[in-house]
């Protein structure tokens, strides 16, 4: 009940929604400067002063959840010389939802609506970067007819953020929006702007039963305004995609098969302008073998396309098209252990861009008491259009980009344990290790050109030296210098959650939360796991105690 996602299915829009969980209790967003000598203690996360939930359904097919949250003014410590100072990292906020449904015709028509808000008590200049309200909400229809094989689904969203001129600023300019694009002549861009609306919606129709081929089409758009990431997610604005897909399925057994499914996607995307930006279709089909062995694969073909973000805030810039294949294959999912592998291979027509990456899964169950689960995966990412920096050069803006050659390895892990029917222990943990350097850089001369080349202007060795002393490069290139940070990064992260979970009485739980995190760089140059692993339980670690209690209770 708690869910507004604009749009169903997968794919870049599916997450967009007016409620994310995460955005409360989230980390503080501002660091303060420090200078020499001093040691500065964040807080890894804002508490959480107070929060209630509601949520129920009437007999008649009336949902409602409410849900309200208010955390608190958070300050980081900082000291020098046995002194110690504080400063405001994250002010008093208040977080509020409300959400709406009704069923009509026995549920196979629903109406609902949501409405959200995000209110500030910002009374410090260096906090004036964030939005003092934010507020949010949309309405929502599903009418199917035929025993519920054919269906039509329409969404609509509005949003409305507010604060100084510094923060609003900020959103036009950020990865969402990039109202400050030298080639977005439609885009309204106004740095004394003091608030920011926007809008969107979803419309498609469709059918999902009655036999086994099935199908949907429809649109969805996202206004170059359109700001929902106070309290909800929001991956970008300023698109239009229209899109269809058609499928087939049998679960009817023959041949090898106990099922199999087959589906055909395309789909073609605008932005506000009209210009179209991306262009692509994809094959995919999945099945179990008589043995009860599952499979899936598919095929995507993603057509030439003019990036908006990949030069953070710059002009558009053409990508070349590219093949994207994967996998997934996994045992009988009967027996006490199940093995899954599943990877995907991707490379541009060009070679200028490629990844590939696999991951194992084994999971472990015995009756219903212990469920085990283990699962590392690995990737390996090479990148030569990869955005390094934007530097100024005599008054113009130079985009530079370089190769990048990336490794990144992980392990999944989990374990529930059912100590008794009321009592349970879960864990989860994952350790992140990743390297990457680049190198072969340039800067972009013609973002549009129909040539990879001559798009771009590499540095001749004349052009471009690296300063270790410093930690970066310095250019020269016709009279006009530069330089940019070493772009080289290297991520050692380490999480997990041991939870106990006792139900003392029928709808009454009491929850113990044990939340263990290690974060930081190495600093080496190559990636070697042995070392990674080793580095990453040096690093300083953070941990967190919290109890929660719950009651359901009838009305």
């Amino acid at each position: 009940i708690l869910d507004f996602q604009i749009m169903g299915g997968d794919g870049d829009f599916s997450m967009d929604n007016l409620f994310y969980s995460r955005r409360i209790g989230r980390a503080p967003r501002y660091e303060p400067e420090t200078g020499a000598g001093e040691y500065l203690d964040m807080p890894e996360a804002t508490s959480i002063l107070g929060a209630f939930k509601v949520t129920g359904k009437t007999r008649r097919g009336f949902s409602l959840g409410i849900l309200d949250g208010l955390t608190a003014r958070e300050s980081a410590a900082i000291s020098a010389n046995g002194l110690q100072r504080g400063e405001t990292v994250e002010p008093l906020t208040n977080y509020f939802m409300l959400r709406a449904q009704q069923d009509i015709r026995e549920g196979r028509t629903v109406v609902g609506a949501m409405v959200t808000a995000v209110n500030r008590d910002i009374d410090e200049e260096a906090l004036d970067f964030l939005h003092r309200q934010a507020y949010a909400g949309g309405v929502d229809l599903f009418h199917s007819w035929k025993d519920r094989r054919y269906y039509v689904a329409a969404k609509a969203v509005f949003s409305l953020v507010r604060g100084s001129a510094q923060a609003i600023d900020r959103t036009q300019r950020s990865s969402v929006h990039y109202y400050q694009r030298p080639d977005a002549d439609y885009l309204d861009y106004d740095p004394d702007r003091t608030s920011l609306g926007g809008w969107g919606g979803n419309l498609e129709i469709g059918k999902n039963g009655g036999s086994r081929w099935y199908w949907a089409g429809g649109v969805t758009w996202r206004s170059p305004g359109l700001e929902l990431n106070d309290m909800g997610y929001l991956s970008r604005g300023d698109a239009v995609m229209a899109w269809g897909w058609a499928g087939y399925r049998s679960n009817k057994p023959f041949w090898i098969l106990n099922r199999l499914g087959v589906n055909l996607n395309a789909w073609q995307g605008y932005d506000f302008s009209g210009e179209p930006i991306f262009v692509g279709g994809n094959v995919n089909f999945s099945g179990q073998a008589k043995n009860y062995w599952s499979f899936n694969a598919g095929i995507n073909r993603q057509g030439a396309n003019l990036s908006t973000g990949a030069l953070r805030g710059g002009p558009a810039l053409r990508c070349d098209p590219g093949w994207n294949v994967w996998y997934g294959l996994s045992s009988d999912s009967r027996r006490s252990l199940v093995a899954s592998l599943s990877g995907s291979v991707y490379g541009a027509d060009n070679g200028m861009r490629r990844n590939v990456g696999a991951s194992l899964s084994l999971n472990y169950q015995t009756g219903s008491r212990l469920s085990l689960r283990l699962a590392p995966g690995y990737s390996y990412n090479r990148n030569s259009v990869q955005y390094v920096a934007s530097e100024d050069a005599g008054g113009e803006s130079r985009y530079v980009l370089g190769d990048l050659d990336q490794k990144t390895f992980y392990v999944t892990m989990r374990l529930n344990f059912s100590v008794t029917p009321d009592l349970s222990i879960q864990f989860y943990g994952q350790p992140f290790l990743s390297r990457g350097r680049y190198d072969a850089f340039k800067r972009v001369s013609d973002p549009r050109a129909a040539l990879f080349a001559d798009r771009f202007h590499s540095y001749a060795n004349g052009e471009i030296a690296y300063d270790a002393a410093g930690g970066a490069y310095r250019v020269s290139e016709g009279g006009v210098g530069y330089s940019f940070s070493d772009p080289d990064f290297s991520v050692l992260e380490l999480r997990s959650n041991l939870v106990l979970r006792w139900e003392y009485r029928p709808g009454a739980a009491l929850y113990a939360v044990w939340s263990h995190g290690r974060s930081g760089d190495n600093g080496r140059g190559s990636f070697d796991l042995g070392d990674g692993f080793a580095d990453l339980l040096r690093l300083p670690s953070t941990n967190v105690f919290l109890l929660k209690f719950t009651y359901n209770f009838n009305l």
